[in-house]
């Protein structure tokens, strides 16, 4: 078996202002041994305003926690008003990018052509980006959620080299089973990762697939990481609501005692 390193990464999302950020990386440092590290590569994305504290953070105190953007437009510079380049992320030491997130595809009406300009963009600029696919209810009752997910990680991937995969990580969002009273359970999660794995071995090879590191993403909690962790596919969890209790994250990190 291909030995990959976890990939625990805290999505904040709208939550915290740069005060607040400060605060719960220190709960959450406080709470992690050296060894939590060792087991896997932990992850903070909190929202653009604390990204210049946290990244001070990290460095003052000499922290082994990554550093996350949850967003990021395509284009280095000009008139885009509102929108964030990779060239401003990647100076303040930004090493992963979330593209395509099943919120931003939903709301913002993000396509694959726009998420594959992103994760270009964030490659081209030496970030790693977090890659998001996942299928809807109605798609998956319908019987389309592999077309759907591979459609995404065609999308997603256009244009990426194999010599590039290596800093690429795919997350697996269940949106299925977010808010609709449906549970996604683990062998669900390994079964999608499986197939996500399998389609990079058929567009790449086999080497590069058994290389890729494949989060789950959906409603990641202390009571089900384990099980996640347990699954053959899964190297990791992108995790939402969990990751602003500094307790909830701190166990989820510490998933290989549990």
């Amino acid at each position: 078996m291909v030995a990959r390193t976890p990939i625990i990464v805290g999505n904040w999302k709208m939550h915290c202002d740069h005060l607040a950020a400060i605060q719960l990386v220190q709960q959450l440092s406080y709470r992690l041994d050296p060894k939590d590290y060792d087991t896997s590569e932990l992850v903070v994305a909190p929202p653009f305003t604390a990204l210049r504290s946290i990244q001070t953070l990290i460095q003052g105190d000499d922290l082994p926690l990554g550093l996350g953007a949850q967003n990021v437009f395509w284009e280095s510079e000009g008139a885009f008003t509102g929108e964030v380049s990779p060239a401003m992320l990647a100076a303040l030491h930004v090493a992963y990018v979330i593209c395509g997130h099943s919120e931003r595809r939903a709301m913002f009406g993000e396509d694959n052509q726009d998420v594959g300009r992103k994760v270009r963009a964030v490659l081209a600029h030496n970030m790693r980006p977090i890659l998001c696919v996942g299928e809807t209810l109605e798609q998956r009752e319908a019987g389309q959620a592999n077309d759907v997910v591979v459609r995404q990680l065609n999308g997603g991937l256009e244009g990426v080299q194999a010599a590039q995969m290596g800093d690429v990580v795919i997350a697996y969002e269940p949106v299925w089973a977010i808010g609709t009273g449906r549970t996604a359970l683990p062998q669900d999660a390994d079964e999608m990762c499986g197939i996500i794995r399998g389609h990079v071995g058929d567009v790449y090879d086999a080497a590069i697939a058994g290389d890729l590191r494949v989060q789950y993403g959906g409603s990641v909690k202390p009571a089900n990481i384990a099980s996640l962790m347990d699954c053959a596919h899964v190297d990791g969890a992108l995790v939402g609501g969990a990751s602003l209790d500094p307790d909830d994250f701190a166990t989820i990190c510490r998933w290989h005692r549990l």
